[in-house]
């Protein structure tokens, strides 16, 4: 399986990316993980203004074949969700990198040197089954 993969985001184990711009961190999943669900039918965003530590429980993605938890890849607050993807999830699928799940404030910058970059994470995929 091959994964579109971009050079200049931070990467999670567990299949999310960071993108920093100015003081906001942009949060969604990869495009493994979009591959791997399937066809989104629905996400579970994130309460605007909780704050949520690293690899905590922030959003939940179901699918036509599975339901699968989103884990913040760095501490922070969440400052908006992505509105679009309330009505339709599905976007998700067709550019899991411009359709971001949420942002965050005042989150731990510090802990994105804790995340693959892109050619870490590209290796770590060819570890998975």
């Amino acid at each position: 399986m091959s994964s579109n993969i971009l050079a200049d985001l931070r990467y999670s184990k567990e299949h999310q990316w960071a993108k920093v711009e100015g003081d906001v961190v942009y949060v969604g999943i990869t495009d493994y993980a979009q591959d791997s669900l399937g066809e989104v039918v629905y996400i579970d965003l994130p309460t605007i203004g909780e704050f949520y530590g690293a690899a905590e429980v922030v959003a939940n993605i179901e699918s036509v074949k599975t339901s699968s938890d989103v884990y913040n890849p760095i501490g922070g607050t969440i400052a908006s969700i992505n509105e679009e993807l309330e009505d339709s999830p599905e976007l998700v699928n067709e550019d899991c990198y411009k359709y971001y799940l949420y942002t965050l404030s005042e989150a731990q910058v510090e802990q994105l040197d804790a995340l693959m970059d892109a050619v870490g994470y590209q290796e770590y995929l060819k570890t998975l089954p």
